[in-house]
């Protein structure tokens, strides 16, 4: 499973012209489902994001996370993150989940942030084009990924 983590000031997502999500101060999540992923991979992954410190504190560190904060999330599922460009020019996507197996595990990535006391957890829609606007606050941006032969 990969995210790619942005702290924003803003984000939402847009479908047929209809903003579906939206969030002001926390975190966009672009979440990649791996075809060996599984609700440990999930579990391991919402806990790590809601409590990362990567909000400043009043001397301007990062010592607060985004339940410190009261922050929200917009995960948006982006397969493209397990995009394979080593040959050729155009990507393979033969590592990302297919989606019957992809859709739950978004959806139960989503539950367990909720379950972790993220305040406001918002989404994109599974499948769907999707203009994603992030109002990038830093910019800080983090690539996390947790494969399911690890063993922690």
């Amino acid at each position: 499973m990969r995210a790619v983590i942005q702290r924003v000031q803003h984000g939402s997502v847009t479908v047929e012209g209809q903003v579906i999500g939206a969030i002001e101060q926390g975190l966009v999540i672009l979440l990649g489902i791996g075809h060996l992923d599984t609700e440990t991979e999930a579990a391991w992954l919402a806990n790590k994001i809601a409590g990362l410190r990567i909000f400043e504190d009043t001397n301007g560190k990062f010592n607060l996370s985004l339940l410190d904060i009261g922050g929200g999330a917009l995960v948006v599922s982006q397969f493209t993150l397990y995009g394979d460009i080593e040959r050729g020019r155009r990507p393979s996507f033969t590592d990302a989940a297919d989606p019957k197996l992809a859709e739950p595990l978004v959806a139960r990535f989503v539950e367990l942030l909720r379950e972790a006391g993220v305040a406001q957890v918002e989404t994109g829609q599974f499948a769907a084009k999707m203009l994603v606007e992030i109002q990038n606050d830093g910019p800080v941006t983090l690539i996390l990924e947790r494969n399911p032969d690890i063993i922690i």
